[in-house]
């Protein structure tokens, strides 16, 4: 070698390029690719030897010298690799930032040797590692564009060594200025990810590091960050097992969302299957639950009025600005990778078009099917937590408030699960599906000409009308509260007939939703919904019931809420009032008592329950009217048929005993001149005809009667049989 050295000396000082070539063909030729191991051991010594003689002309001969050194770091004796790496390390030393053009096959045979199963050649490798990414930093001629296809191969590596290299130099390239990863980062984001979750502490800690830095610096320049072609990559490893994975991605979808807003938007659905069903894991899995959350909150308020009116937009630009039909009026922003959402489809509603009212306003278009689509998937899903299908429902609501027209065009397809959804475990949940029922059926983008394309209810003769009383104080006061509150006040489309037809639809076939929930849900929909027009329509529809029992139950239902709940304050106090001109229940809920009854257990049963109610605090004004004796002969005297009609029980007793209290007994005989001194507080009550209603009652007790007797009927006919 040092005869080589001298030889190579002297031709450089002759300027001799031919010679020197010569030189190292032969060394390279003859001796490092030999089949004998001292010649190839010979050869790397020589080729080094004559790097040093070069000096910094060796620039020119690199090729030349780096070939066959790195053909030697395949050989299968450590001895030898070990020699290549030392002979390379010597040529990398002298040419210093010279080495730099073929710094991609150098990177390549370094990898390898990263991962070398003897000990002294990765030591040997990690001195040279050291050195290349020394000259890396010092110098601004480094070819970023030309390394990034190798990086991103490399990145997929599953080798540990192999990934600490690929981690190293990541490290190494993100700390000079000079040097702008983050341009690139959509090349290797995914691979990252991947490393993120090898086995090695020490691996998934240099990883976090890296993410870390690449977030710092995506923060510190957003406006230069490609967030849209990383949306999908982050979308997958949301999804990771692995808790460091999905942690790290839940944090750069959060980040991502609040600082590219609604370039986020056309991977809503995407993001979406990520994030819901992490709002459900329990404490083990809380930082991510939380970091979840934030996201769905944070997606959620991208979407704006102005999504309900994009199409609209598009078209009026077309109309009045006339552009040239060549040119697109925006481009839709999709990723380049194969994207879950963003999909340039088709449809006009996934085509980004520009807003007339902004235009600064990002041009990009909420692609509602697809979120639509996700969200009823999860509701169909049993499976999932209470607090997914909580967030499900609570996108649900906002869609309707922020885009009420584009929404009432899946209104058919989401009504079905709504409903069954009122049977859920949770009161939470059916209090949040009831404010999207009590949406849809208010909304006024919901009411359809005539009841037309939403076939929301049918018309039938001689259907009463159903109406809001114009009071003020009636509007939705007592409507939700909060960010989500709804801009409408509760009057009704074409989905409230249609909702409350399928709401007693689901009560007769689930009756223990009925028992357990029926009270519950009606009293919700009267703060939701205008309480008197819930009551008229569902009377409305019991009238038409043919099963009996059902209509009997929902009635007895509708009275106790009618009676007993505060939520109906207001409907009471007009019923109490006969001055209002209340169209409500009056006809099923005047269901009393008559003369010709049969007097059934559940007769009595129901007497029973009515006893306890007079006793409660709602029926102080009726107790309190016992005092009047002279003005309220009729009330006393119906409390003591009711007396008459119960068995000797506890209801029996509690009722005598009020009835006790009456003063002045001789004074319950009605004059004749009692009509004349009934208070002056009830002018309207002759508009209601109380005949009318006797009838009516008597021909559905009959309707009940008949109905037992054919009861009866079958129940007898088998023993019939067996007596002839």
């Amino acid at each position: 070698s040092g005869s080589h050295r001298e030889l190579v000396r002297e031709f450089v000082a002759q300027n001799n390029t031919s010679q020197i070539k010569h030189v190292i063909l032969i060394l390279s030729q003859e001796f490092a690719l030999s089949q004998h191991p001292h010649s190839r051991k010979g050869g790397l010594i020589g080729l080094a030897a004559c790097s040093i003689a070069l000096g910094k002309d060796s620039g020119l001969y690199l090729k030349e010298l780096i070939e066959p050194v790195l053909t030697c770091f395949n050989d299968a004796d450590s001895r030898l690799r070990y020699y290549a790496c030392e002979a390379l390390y010597n040529i990398v030393k002298v040419a210093r930032g010279s080495v730099l053009p073929h710094f991609n096959v150098l990177f390549d045979g370094l990898s390898k040797l990263a991962a070398d199963p003897d000990p002294n050649v990765k030591s040997g490798s990690e001195l040279l590692d050291r050195l290349l990414k020394d000259i890396v930093t010092e110098s601004n001629q480094f070819d970023l564009v030309g390394f990034i296809p190798l990086l991103r191969e490399r990145i997929y590596s599953n080798n540990q060594y192999a990934r600490q290299f690929i981690i190293s130099w990541i490290l190494v390239l993100e700390s000079v200025p000079d040097i702008n990863l983050l341009d690139y980062l959509p090349e290797i984001l995914d691979g990252l990810f991947q490393i993120l979750g090898d086995n090695s502490k020490e691996i998934r800690k240099m990883c976090e590091v890296a993410l870390g830095e690449f977030l710092k610096e995506i923060k510190k320049n957003p406006s230069s960050v490609k967030f849209a072609e990383m949306a999908n990559i982050l979308v997958i490893h949301c999804q990771a097992a692995d808790d460091l994975i999905q942690l790290t991605a839940m944090c750069w979808m959060r980040e991502f969302i609040q600082l590219a807003g609604r370039v986020m938007l056309p991977y809503s659905s995407g993001i979406l299957t990520a994030v819901l069903p992490c709002l459900s894991y329990d404490d083990r899995k809380k930082n991510i639950k939380e970091v979840a959350n934030v996201c769905n909150q944070s997606l959620m308020k991208l979407v704006i009025p102005e999504d309900d009116e994009m199409d609209e937009a598009k078209q009026s630009i077309t109309l009045s600005a006339e552009p040239n039909p060549e040119e697109p009026i925006s481009k839709p922003e999709t990723a380049s990778s194969g994207s879950l959402d963003a999909s340039g489809d088709s449809n006009v509603s996934n085509a980004s078009v520009c807003t007339v009212t902004s235009s600064e306003r990002i041009q990009v278009t909420l692609n509602l099917d697809g979120i639509v689509q996700v969200l009823d998937c999860h509701l169909h899903d049993t499976s999932i937590g209470m607090m997914t299908r909580i967030a499900v429902l609570k996108w649900l609501y906002h869609l309707y408030i922020k885009t009420p027209r584009k929404m009432f065009r899946h209104t058919d397809s989401l009504f079905p699960i709504l409903l069954r959804t009122l049977s859920d475990e949770s009161d939470e949940v059916i209090l949040k599906d009831l404010e999207v029922l009590a949406e849809i059926a208010s909304s006024p983008a919901g009411q359809t000409e005539g009841y037309g394309p939403s076939e929301a209810a049918e018309p039938r003769p001689g259907q009463v009308e159903l109406h809001v009383p114009i009071r003020s104080s009636q509007l939705s006061s007592s409507g939700p509260k909060g960010l989500e509150c709804s801009p409408s006040t509760p009057t009704m489309n074409s989905y409230f007939y249609k909702f409350m037809i399928n709401l007693l639809k689901r009560f007769s076939s689930e009756r223990k939703l009925l028992e357990t929930r029926g009270a519950f849900i009606i009293r919700q929909l009267c703060l939701l919904l205008n309480a008197e027009n819930i009551f008229h329509s569902m009377a409305d529809i019991l009238l038409r019931e043919e099963d009996l029992k059902f209509a009997s139950t929902m009635v007895h239902t509708l009275n106790t809420i009618l009676l007993t709940s505060s939520e109906l304050f207001q409907l009471r106090n007009q019923l109490k009032d006969l001055r209002t001109p209340v169209r409500a229940p009056g006809v099923p809920l005047g269901d009393t008592l008559s003369g010709d009854l049969e007097v059934t257990v559940d007769f009595l049963t129901e007497v029973d329950k009515l006893v306890q109610l007079i006793e409660c605090p709602i029926f102080t004004y009726l107790r309190l009217q016992l005092l009047d004796v002279k003005n309220n002969p009729y009330l006393i005297k119906a409390l003591y048929g009711l007396l008459m009609l119960l068995p000797q029980s506890s209801a029996f007793q509690l009722l005598s005993h009020r009835l006790q209290c009456v003063p002045n007994p001789e004074l319950m005989q009605s004059a004749d001149g009692s009509r004349a001194s009934v208070s002056s507080r009830r002018p309207a009550s002759s508009t209601i005809d109380y005949t009318e209603l006797l009838q009516h009652f008597d021909m559905v007790q009959s309707k009940h009667l008949e109905v037992r007797h054919q009861r009866a009927g079958r129940a007898e006919q088998p023993e019939r049989r067996v007596v002839l």
